[in-house]
């Protein structure tokens, strides 16, 4: 009898203990992303990323809100910017390391590009990469025009999405996969303009060569490819100084280094 008894008991405990592990998991994969904002929810996928686990419920929730709830959601400043940084970056991640040999069809004119073909869904709308980047974060400049140029014709998506204005801070965070790409971070909604900074600061004392004696600095490309962003070489030159990488009363000539596009996936950093 007693055998019995402890048997019972002993069965009723295993199965406590699996009902309190299913609902902690459920917690953690359910409970937890219903309660985030959009903005959060794409700094859970850079994280999750980051610790190896799956990001599908996030991808589904991204996918299937409408665009009125998720408008109504990066209402600020600070939630649009976190939210459309973590997306671009956490997607470049999940499909490169699916696929790497996407990345070898980045410059095709025809077929299939893997900056300019739709492959993610955000709002129920298949977006590119060049759609996040060109469209929402640099507010419908065209791409190849060192943003000088604006898109006349934005659509409705994009006119909902997209930024208040061009920071240019954004060239230091966006990670499209190659190896000189800045690092991914989990942006925040509360301290995204806090480490825009931090990234900015850290890119250009990686990238940065100054020849003092020669009064010539040579600077990463982005900064020629997208040089309105940044004010034209001048403006370039005020950044490096705002961010103390050349000194106050410098007034270089200004050089541009190659790119490197070897693929490079998972550069994460704490910020």
């Amino acid at each position: 009898m007693k055998k019995i008894i402890f048997s019972v008991l002993l069965m009723a405990g295993v199965l406590a203990s699996v009902n309190i592990q299913a609902q902690e998991g459920m917690s953690a994969d359910t409970v937890n992303l219903d309660a985030m904002t959009y903005a959060e929810l794409s700094e859970q996928m850079i994280e999750n990323l980051r610790q190896g686990k799956s990001t599908k419920a996030i991808q589904e929730k991204l996918a299937n809100v409408s665009e009125k709830e998720l408008k109504a959601s990066l209402d600020s400043e600070g939630e649009r910017k976190a939210f459309w940084l973590n997306v671009y970056n956490a997607y470049v991640q999940i499909i490169l390391t699916e696929d790497p040999e996407l990345f070898e069809d980045r410059d095709s004119v025809f077929g299939y590009n893997f900056f300019s073909s739709p492959q993610i869904t955000i709002a129920g709308k298949d977006v590119s990469f060049d759609d996040i980047e060109h469209g929402i974060i640099r507010r419908s400049k065209v791409k190849i025009s060192g943003g000088y140029a604006s898109n006349p014709f934005p659509g409705g998506y994009e006119k909902k999405f997209r930024w208040y204005e061009v920071d240019p801070r954004i060239h230091f965070a966006l990670n499209c996969g190659a190896a000189a790409c800045p690092y991914i971070a989990a942006y925040d909604p509360d301290r995204v303009n806090e480490q825009l900074d931090i990234t900015t600061k850290q890119y250009l004392e990686k990238t940065t060569d100054y020849y003092p004696e020669e009064n010539r600095v040579v600077v990463n490309k982005l900064m020629s490819w997208f040089r309105a962003d940044f004010g034209g070489k001048s403006g370039a030159v005020q950044m490096l100084k705002d961010y103390e990488i050349i000194p106050q009363d410098a007034d270089p000539s200004v050089e541009f280094k190659e790119y490197d596009w070897t693929l490079e996936l998972g550069n994460y950093k704490d910020i």
